[in-house]
């Protein structure tokens, strides 16, 4: 007997799939047999690539652009999605710039603005563009990427920390208004993972001298993360076999702040 489905049919709609993690999210998902769309905005030949991969493999895949800074560009990006694959049963918000390290008080105002309108107001107007399909679906899932840094807080990493707290507070409030139209939504804090935006700070030399030893010091696990351990946790909160679960944090960061 084959073993029941681990999603509702339709697509995860996976925001940020140009990135080192939010391909790897995409490429788990798929794996355990989710279409993907996969959107991106300035890198889509990274995200083509991507859904190339994915096809060859057997998976199905779509791309779409979108600025997550356009509410009409989300809700457009939305039908599309809907057109072509029928419903989203997932969004996962994987979206995140590189984010330039600097101490609280030393960050340029201009730096703030861009930071909360790009990691929360995009948020806010991706959750608010899927919320009628996933209502009308009878259902879905958020599952949104925010950072282990709420636990211990990570110096001059606040341009990433302090939007990603304000998004939390939104879900929780999300979980909370539309748990009753079948709606869960969930995070994954993100510890230091060995893909994406950790290699492009490192190759600019953002972290100072002895970073590195301490930050594994910190760790229970004494290793950087892996890109599909977030995949893994993302999966299970969109998948059925989180069905009760909405409203929560999952720490995947190797113990950091313990």
């Amino acid at each position: 007997m084959s073993a029941a489905p681990l999603f509702p049919a339709g697509a995860a709609l996976v925001l940020g799939a140009s990135g080192g993690i939010g391909a790897s999210v995409a490429e788990v998902l798929a794996a355990d047999c989710s279409a993907v769309a996969l959107v991106g905005n300035r890198r889509m030949e990274t995200v083509e690539a991507l859904a190339g991969r994915l096809r060859d493999a057997g998976h199905q895949a779509s791309t779409h652009r979108a600025d997550v800074r356009d509410r009409a560009g989300l809700d457009r990006l939305v039908e599309a999605v809907l057109a072509e694959h029928g419903r989203i049963h997932t969004l996962v918000w994987a979206v995140g710039p590189l984010v330039e390290q600097h101490y609280l008080a030393d960050t340029p105002e201009a730096a703030w603005r861009a930071a909360i309108d790009i990691e929360l107001h995009g948020l806010v107007s991706a959750v608010s563009a899927v919320l009628p399909a996933m209502r009308a679906a009878g259902g879905g899932s958020i599952v949104h990427l925010g950072s282990a840094g709420h636990l211990r807080w990570p110096d001059r990493d606040g341009l990433s920390v302090v939007p990603k707290a304000a998004n939390e507070s939104f879900l929780r409030g999300i979980a909370r208004e539309e748990g009753r139209h079948g709606i869960r939504a969930n995070s994954v804090l993100v510890g230091v993972i060995d893909a994406g935006m950790f290699h492009d700070l490192m190759a600019k030399g953002a972290f100072p001298e002895g970073w590195t030893e301490q930050t594994l010091a910190m760790l229970s696990v004494k290793r950087w993360g892996r890109p599909e351990e977030i995949g893994h946790a993302v999966s299970f909160l969109a998948s059925v076999r989180a069905a009760y679960v909405t409203g929560q944090q999952i720490n995947v960061s190797g113990g950091f702040g313990l």
